[in-house]
């Protein structure tokens, strides 16, 4: 499978990544002083057996673990773990391996990108969502308040390694949030990936190696004309100015059993899809085809229920607001994504009806 070249890092998709992982702990040379790894109890008991089998340099590493979800990428969970790797006496010249799915991703390189002003860390993505989106482009990244990744910095790992066979560890509900994140890529960029995804039942059977290859090599063209989200690294948020207030305000009201990111960001670019037709020039051909694609794909998400007033409210602390618009970026056909949209808060509100209508 083909090696992904980013800014500054490799991405290895492979089957049976170990190899590849030890390669590069080779080349290291010794330069490590130490290897932590990051591990919740999904990664602990599903991967991360596989990898020491085959990978001696970790045989020797401390694992530090922590629970899985949403709740775990907080300010508290990060001092446990900065205490954690002082006390075993990490230094800068340590390793932070991130073995797990997207909030390990986050959570993980937010920390090794902060500790002691920095030391290197790699990502090994075992979740779709985390292979396909949050371990690629360097996002790093905690919630405050319940707002998702409003604390974070801009911090590249020194390698990510991903292998397919880690989704057979998945659930189906897990697959599908992860592919939330396939279509939206098609979407902004892959005019062909999405016909292809469009007829395509989604499942294990369906998630191969060049699948997701594809769909990381969309993002990485992206970043990498835009590494700090200055301009057209935008797109890459089709559907998430809605959909993260959706999954802001789903935390807070259910902590316990919140909604999956990609089920919160398939109901966010249905409503965004909506509000391309309205003022992005989006074809209504196009927002039936989307729409019924993905309220099809994805659970209905109990907008009805949710206040309009607090979702418009979460969605004025996105970060790519200026001057106090609510910016969008949108679709004006499938595979064009247009940044910097300013939408009203009448025709959000227009989206998330035009949401509930659809699910009634």
């Amino acid at each position: 499978m083909p090696k992904i070249i980013s800014t500054g890092y490799t991405v290895f998709i492979e089957n049976n990544i170990a190899a590849e992982i030890n390669s590069f702990l080779k080349s290291a040379n010794g330069n490590y002083s130490g290897i932590f790894i990051l591990v919740d109890e999904n990664s602990l008991r599903y991967c991360y057996p596989r990898l020491v089998e085959q990978i001696d340099y970790f045989k020797d590493a401390e694992l530090i673990e922590i629970e899985s979800g949403e709740e775990s990428k907080s300010i508290e969970v990060c001092a446990h773990i900065w205490s954690t790797l002082s006390e075993f006496g990490a230094d800068r010249r340590s390793l932070f391996v991130n073995l797990g799915g997207g909030v390990i991703s986050d959570l993980g390189g937010f920390i090794a990108s902060t500790f002691k002003r920095g030391i290197n860390y790699i990502n090994i993505p075992t979740t779709l969502l985390a292979q396909v989106d949050a371990s690629i482009g360097g996002k790093t990244g905690i919630d405050l308040n319940h707002l998702k990744n409003e604390v974070g910095v801009f911090s590249t790992p020194s390698a990510v390694f991903i292998d397919p066979a880690f989704l057979q560890t998945l659930d189906k509900r897990q697959l599908l949030s992860g592919y939330a994140e396939v279509i939206k890529h098609a979407l902004i960029a892959d005019q062909p990936s999405w016909k292809k995804l469009s007829r395509t039942k989604p499942g294990l059977s369906s998630l191969s190696g060049e699948m997701i290859a594809s769909s990381v090599e969309i993002k990485n063209r992206v970043v990498r004309q835009d590494p700090d989200e200055e301009g057209i690294r935008k797109v890459l948020n089709f559907g998430h100015t809605i959909g993260h207030a959706i999954e802001s305000y789903s935390l807070r009201l259910n902590p316990s059993n919140p909604l999956l990111h990609g089920e919160a960001i398939a109901a966010g670019m249905v409503c965004e899809s909506y509000l391309s037709h309205k003022a992005c020039g989006l074809q209504e051909s196009e927002l039936e085809e989307i729409t019924g694609y993905l309220l099809k794909t994805f659970k209905k998400v109990p907008l009805k229920n949710m206040d309009k007033k607090e979702l418009t409210a979460l969605m004025k602390h996105d970060k790519k607001n200026e001057k106090g618009g609510i910016n969008f970026s949108l679709l004006s056909a499938i595979g064009r994504c247009e940044i910097n949209n300013v939408i009203k808060t009448e025709v959000i509100a227009e989206a998330l009806d035009y949401y509930v209508q659809k699910v009634l």
